[in-house]
């Protein structure tokens, strides 16, 4: 049971004890902590180059940490390959999408599965009876995502064929793949009209019930996070730092939250929280 449904949060899944990293003499994050539990489902706001997507960097071993630790599961693991770090249970989406888009929607999810060992390289030669019955598994699997996110029935299309917005549901599709623990989404609605964000996040939601994920999405259309996370938290960033966390309510009715994600000036916070509580 996730937090988000109002069930009792599960053990600490991930913690960062004042995480950094420096780029060039520029500290793009900076003494960041925080935790969250199995089942959890976090937003991460703030405005362009706060430092979410480097921190999300650091946690998937794309970028090393030069200061702080990251634990998983009470171990520590900065320093490890992404590959390690999705055999461990991380898995993420990307502020722009990575897909193949000459392969077929099918084989994109599909990868995703055999981000993990299914059988042996002798077995995959010479297609033992293990190998057939993974290739079935992954198979029966890839079709169930492919419905999930609203892709039933076009496994046979070219990837890069489909809508902007398939695309990213496509995206998530192949980050469950890889049988995830934790699914990190940075800005999955990204370029998505109302409408799209609207099923986004009825999709996303969806999910986590059924599925019990832990969550952290970063997502600049505040609606999106207000709503997922109505009964959780919301961590917000700027200049790399954790500048505040809080439920919906508080952070909206936070100064230093609407005058650093909205950049307005004092003698207008008045009309600008109106805005923002407005919006979600």
């Amino acid at each position: 049971m996730s937090d988000c449904d109002g069930g009792v949060p599960g053990p600490v899944l991930l913690e960062l004890r004042g995480l950094g990293v420096s780029f060039g003499g520029v500290r793009a994050v900076r003494n960041v902590s925080l935790s969250l539990r199995s089942g959890e489902l976090v937003g991460l706001i703030g405005p362009n180059g706060a430092g979410k997507s480097t921190l999300l960097n650091l946690i998937t071993g794309s970028a090393r940490p030069s200061a702080g630790q990251i634990l998983w599961k009470g171990r520590p693991i900065a320093g490890l390959s992404p590959d390690r770090l999705c055999h461990l249970g991380i898995g993420r989406t990307f502020q722009n999408i990575r897909l193949f888009p000459s392969m077929t929607v099918f084989e994109n999810v599909a990868l995703g599965m055999h981000s993990k060992p299914l059988y042996s390289l002798a077995e995959a030669f010479v297609r033992g009876r293990r190998a057939r019955a993974a290739e079935a598994e992954v198979a029966r699997r890839t079709a169930e995502l492919l419905e999930l996110v609203g892709l039933g029935g076009r496994g046979s299309e070219r990837a890069g064929a489909l809508p902007y917005g398939l695309q990213r549901r496509l995206e998530l599709a192949r980050a469950m793949a890889t049988g995830p623990e934790l699914l990190l989404l940075d800005e999955p609605a990204a370029g998505m009209n109302e409408e799209e964000c609207a099923g986004l996040t009825g999709l996303i939601r969806g999910i986590h019930r059924e599925f019990g994920y832990g969550i952290i999405i970063i997502e600049h259309h505040i609606k999106v996070v207000m709503e997922l996370c109505a009964e959780s938290r919301i961590y917000v960033m700027n200049l790399g730092e954790i500048l505040a966390a809080g439920s919906p309510r508080e952070i909206q009715g936070d100064r230093r939250v609407v005058e650093a994600y909205l950049g307005e000036k004092r003698e207008a916070h008045g009309r600008r929280r109106r805005r923002l509580a407005r919006d979600s």
